[in-house]
């Protein structure tokens, strides 16, 4: 029976604490990008606007649903479903500092999770039956995809690095420095991809509103629309949080008890990095999206990733000195 019920607990200890950290996440952005447009931002609902991510999670939720009478029913349902149950399944091999479930492939899990999310984007436009939902699903598709490349080849690189695919050895390769310091062109163009991966601004090209009105969720309100949200605003945090555990690993081994507050202390200033970058820059066309990702990072991630993978032999192969 305590078995039985560890195995509901701590899935529920995992999950409600990063559902708790997405709801005032969107507090936290709406604040930052009133003062940085000179106004106030979210400050009527309970003290400082706090109670705001309250507020609005109840509003979603008791919404009447709105669907449309053409689209399909059950996949026009059960897509947002699908966004946040893998949104909070990608979490599961993260230290922090104990895993849910501890994998030597973890990377490769995460990875595998993130090409997953793909069908909740292309089935919900697709059940959507909206011309205007498909066509923000199909750019949607393509744009992730396309950006899954460039970070499944910066991820083998890191691995080549660091030597396991596992999340607890890359912390321990990284005890002495950081592998910000030795390979800062392979994070620069992993923080970029991360932005286009979660579709944020200036690469928001799923939801250009100018040319798609909302993208794959245009038909979508009330509550299933707030899974999606809450499904991207996750994926923001769980990248920000792999980003630290990859290039800016917080100690594990020396000092355990600093563990959680040094690696929330990361993820928090790379995700207002997030939206600072919102904050500060249009969107891109969709050519120049592409291009930067076919003609710029790909070239440029795949030779370091065979430098990366020549630099051991080359090491080994030199002639011992006399």
């Amino acid at each position: 029976m305590s078995t039985m019920m560890s195995h509901i607990i701590n899935p529920l200890l995992y999950i409600i604490p990063i559902l708790v950290a997405v709801a005032f996440l969107t507090l936290l952005e709406r604040k930052i990008l009133g003062y940085m447009q000179l106004r106030k931002g979210p400050n009527i609902v309970g003290p400082y606007g706090l109670l705001q991510p309250i507020a609005d999670g109840i509003k979603l939720f008791t919404k009447e649903p709105v669907r449309p009478s053409s689209s399909s029913p059950t996949l026009f349902i059960l897509t947002p479903t699908m966004a946040l149950f893998i949104a909070m399944l990608i979490w599961t091999p993260i230290p922090m500092p104990q895993t849910l479930t501890d994998l030597n492939l973890g990377l490769l899990f995460m990875l595998a999770m993130s090409s997953i999310a793909v069908y909740s984007i292309l089935w919900s436009g697709w059940a959507s039956n909206s011309k205007y939902a498909l066509i923000g699903a199909l750019r949607a598709v393509a744009q992730t995809i396309s950006y899954e490349v460039t970070l499944g080849i910066i991820l083998l690189s890191v691995v080549i690095l660091t030597g396991g695919f596992s999340l607890k050895t890359m912390l321990s390769a990284q005890e002495d420095t950081w592998m910000l310091l030795t390979s800062w062109p392979l994070m620069m163009m992993w923080y970029v991809s991360t932005l286009a991966e979660t579709n944020r601004a200036p690469f928001d090209l799923t939801e250009g509103e100018s040319e798609l009105v909302s993208g794959f969720n245009v038909e979508y309100a009330g509550g299933p629309f707030a899974l999606f949200f809450l499904a991207e605003y996750a994926n923001i945090m769980m990248m920000n949080t792999l980003s630290c555990i990859l290039f800016m690993s917080p100690t594990l081994s020396s000092q355990p008890e600093m563990f959680p507050a040094n690696l929330m202390l990361k993820t928090t200033l790379l995700t207002i990095g997030f939206l600072w970058v919102r904050a500060s820059y249009p969107r891109f066309r969709y050519d120049q999206l592409m291009h930067l990702l076919w003609k710029q990072f790909l070239p440029m991630t795949l030779a370091m990733c065979l430098w990366h993978t020549a630099l051991p032999i080359s090491m080994f192969s030199l002639p011992p000195q006399q």
